[in-house]
């Protein structure tokens, strides 16, 4: 036991009642330091908190103005629809769906008058125009079929033609040989195999020598009115572009698309999508600037968005200059567009 004093176990008890729970005699001081220390520490965290919010701000100020060209407001909301990645094969989801008919729609509004734009008088001009137009334009085509098709108007005249002959025709459209080959190979396939008839089944067109799938759509959607998708290389980009599918394999990329829309509207949906390729939605520069579906467009900002130097990308009719079809429709030409030259006026 500990030494006592007289009245030691009075002052034992006055201490053991300042100090309840057993705390040591001044152990109130230190809680109180503690409250202070706790409160200093909580007040550390929310500075740093505040700090590290502001570092963020001043980096995501830092990335705008590194990429000042954002879509618009607009687009901003209406393009939180765009597919992900899509499973070939997958059902397309209900968002894309809408999305891609409403850019058909607005096409359509854009380009009424939109039609193939090679020359043509029937369903064999225009399949001999189609393999021609392979790494060339089809004002190229245009411009050399009205000799080609005067000296050999029939599949039974140009199967019998001189290959020499029809190759100078062929000339201004590259590949002239090859091309030649095609044409009169073709001829003499629908002479001995069709009964000098172009056949309207895709089966039967794409055995023709030089005839794909793209051709044979081609030729059936605007000479049979059968419904098909043309997948050419402005349609490859711009589905693309708008994430309607992420293939690269063209019978992959019309069977995603095919499965937006309904089949009666593939053969327009084919003319709407070529046609904005050509005059503003451009492989190198397009004119987003200038684009009537740039708030439904993902890709918007990849090309000028400024609305001025937009306008001096534009082509065709819609820059004010001639397009491609030395005979086009009236209603391409009621809509202000204007007839391509014969080949050599310029």
């Amino acid at each position: 036991m500990g030494e006592q004093d007289p009245g030691g176990g009075r002052k034992t008890a006055k201490a053991t009642k300042k100090a309840p729970g057993g705390a040591a005699p001044g152990g109130g001081k230190e809680a109180v330091k503690k409250g202070v220390g706790t409160k200093k520490a909580a007040g550390g965290k929310k500075a740093a908190a505040a700090k590290k919010a502001t570092a963020k701000k001043v980096t995501a100020k830092k990335a705008i103005a590194k990429k000042p060209v954002v879509a618009p407001a607009k687009a901003s909301a209406a393009v939180k629809g765009a597919s992900t990645v899509r499973t070939v094969g997958a059902k397309p989801s209900t968002a894309l769906v809408r999305r891609a008919r409403r850019i058909n729609r607005e096409l359509a509004e854009v380009y009424p008058y939109a039609h193939p734009e090679l020359d043509f008088d029937n369903s064999f001009q225009l399949l001999v125009a189609t393999v021609l137009s392979a790494q060339t334009t089809d004002l190229r085509v245009n411009q050399t079929t009205p000799a080609l098709f005067a000296k050999y108007p029939t599949p039974e005249d140009l199967a019998g033609a001189n290959p020499e002959e029809v190759e100078e025709i062929l000339r201004p459209c590259g590949f002239f040989r090859a091309k030649t080959k095609s044409v009169m190979g073709l001829s003499k396939a629908l002479v001995e195999n069709h009964g000098g008839e172009v056949p309207g089944r895709l089966e039967e067109l794409v055995k023709l020598p030089g005839v794909g799938r793209k051709t044979a759509f081609v030729v059936l959607g605007n000479a049979f009115g059968r419904p098909g998708i043309t997948v050419d290389t402005h349609f490859q980009r711009l589905v693309r572009r708008w994430q309607w599918t992420e293939q690269t394999d063209p019978d992959k990329i019309e069977a995603e698309v095919a499965a937006l829309f309904p089949k009666s509207d593939w053969t327009d949906l084919s003319h709407h999508v070529i046609w904005h390729g050509r005059r503003i939605c451009h492989a190198r520069k397009p004119a987003c600037g200038a684009c009537p579906i740039a708030p439904l467009c993902p890709a918007y900002g990849e090309g000028e968005t400024d609305p001025e130097k937009a306008k001096k990308l534009l082509k065709y009719e819609k820059g004010g200059l001639p397009g491609q079809r030395l005979k086009p429709p009236q209603a391409y030409l009621d809509a202000g567009g204007k007839p391509a030259p014969p080949l050599g006026a310029g």
